[in-house]
């Protein structure tokens, strides 16, 4: 008998161990987060606003980037390089069901008609970047991780695999499924009021540049109005005074119409053209991708990589200064969402039913898809053999809340800037507690999985 309760004595310890080091990671990224919400409070302000979105912008062009780099660039190879090739594509997967789910919460929730494709988009798109190495770099600071050696390395290397696939989608898909609703748009042009973020830079919430500075140089004459709805819908039922003007006539130079006709290339073609002209292309081109390039270029050609890295490389010096500028990501991220959640929620539309909804699928739903998909992923051989951050990785990309850059992309587009801002606001609010139960979840599964 007493052998029997010391054995349970020592499980229940156990057990409360690896409850714990889930846990513990979390609370350190907390500690960090309430920081950066005292010092950036309205009612303390002990640090402007105007210092966050520095902050913000050193991140996005020099601590992410010199941590990609010298992380990536480190553990990739030719070899590694074809043998991850189910971390993007799971980004693509998580992405597709998320939109699925996004979908059930339209049918059931019945948010307003203007917001069913911002419903959908802030339910299939996860945080991809900046919470996952965050979250990576606080569970590998912990002694009891069950990742082993090279932890933060690898860890790190994995998340940054898959942002290249994750920006794509945001400056293609994202981009458009963010275009205003024509009917909303043209309402709002007969003469009511649209509630609009103000336009002064200094005005600017810290949510629209947490992840994005600079986004107001990004604005284009077509950027917030619904122009992929006038290029495929009939324009016989829209106003042409309502939206800027745009040439959907051939190229052709030729004044016969017979002529014109006959070299005009099709409708459909000529209209796919257009929006891929306009379609933002060369935002994907930020300081952290062209990071996560050059890192992926060097590492898979072993002799550019033997002059980076490497104890004896001529060039390791550079990394090792790279090295500690990327120390100062974690802290800086963390610090930089306390200050987005110190400006709090804003009034929204979206209302209570569906706010609920996409928090429930995203947080707690979406996980419970991801552990099957990447439990079937592991019977099929698709995955590294033996490797727990790598499924850990591709676990979180169905775990973390929706991506701040949608901030970003909302007030770019013009179109449910204060929504985005009140869903991100509580997402990340009770993703603590999601976070918290599916990483002790997951410290279980990964070595079984």
């Amino acid at each position: 008998m007493y052998r029997y309760l010391m054995e349970l004595y020592k499980k229940k310890l156990e057990y409360s161990g690896d409850v714990m080091s889930a846990i513990v990671p979390l609370m350190k990224l907390l500690s960090l987060t309430v920081i950066g919400l005292v010092l950036s409070h309205p009612k303390t302000e002990l640090i402007p606003r105007a210092t966050f979105k520095l902050l913000s912008k050193l991140v996005f062009a020099l601590f992410l980037p010199c941590l990609i780099f010298t992380e990536l660039g480190g553990s990739i190879t030719l070899e590694n390089f074809i043998k991850w090739w189910f971390i993007p594509f799971n980004v693509l997967v998580s992405t597709l069901i998320g939109c699925f789910l996004g979908y059930l919460v339209v049918i059931i929730c019945r948010p307003p008609p203007q917001l069913n494709r911002f419903t959908i988009i802030m339910t299939a798109f996860g945080n991809t970047g900046n919470l996952p190495v965050a979250i990576v770099g606080s569970v590998c600071h912990t002694p009891k991780n069950p990742f082993g050696q090279h932890c933060h390395s690898r860890g790190v290397a994995y998340v940054s695999f898959a942002r290249w696939v994750a920006v794509i989608l945001v400056y293609t898909f994202v981009y458009h499924m963010m275009e205003p609703p024509l009917e909303y748009y043209e309402i709002v042009e007969e003469g009511c009021e649209k509630e609009e973020p103000l336009t002064n830079v200094t005005s600017r919430p810290l949510l629209v540049e947490a992840e994005w500075p600079g986004i107001e140089e990004k604005e284009t004459e077509l950027s917030k109005t619904p122009f992929i709805a006038r290029v495929f819908k009939s324009i016989s039922n829209v106003s042409l005074n309502t939206l800027p003007d745009v040439d959907l006539s051939g190229e052709g130079g030729g004044n016969s119409p017979k002529s014109a006709r006959c070299l005009a290339e099709p409708r459909v073609v000529r209209r796919m053209r257009i929006v891929a002209e306009q379609t933002p292309l060369q935002h994907i081109l930020q300081p952290p991708t062209i990071a996560s390039l050059l890192a992926i270029t060097i590492g898979t050609i072993p002799m550019l990589k033997a002059f980076f890295f490497g104890d004896d490389a001529p060039l390791s010096f550079i990394t090792d200064s790279l090295e500690i500028l990327a120390g100062a990501v974690v802290p800086s991220v963390m610090l930089i969402l306390g200050g987005m959640l110190a400006e709090g929620p804003n009034e929204s539309t979206l209302g209570l039913r569906t706010t609920v909804g996409i928090t429930v699928a995203r947080l707690l739903l979406l996980p419970l898809v991801g552990i099957g998909i990447v439990a079937l992923a592991d019977k099929l051989n698709f995955l590294v053999d033996d490797d727990a951050m790598y499924k850990f990785v591709l676990l979180m990309q169905y775990t973390t809340p929706s991506a701040i850059l949608l901030g970003a992309i909302a007030s770019l587009r013009g179109y449910a800037v204060r929504e985005a801002s009140a869903i991100l606001f509580w997402q990340h609010v009770f993703a603590l507690f999601s976070l918290s139960l599916y990483i002790a979840i997951y410290f279980k599964l990964v070595t079984y999985v």
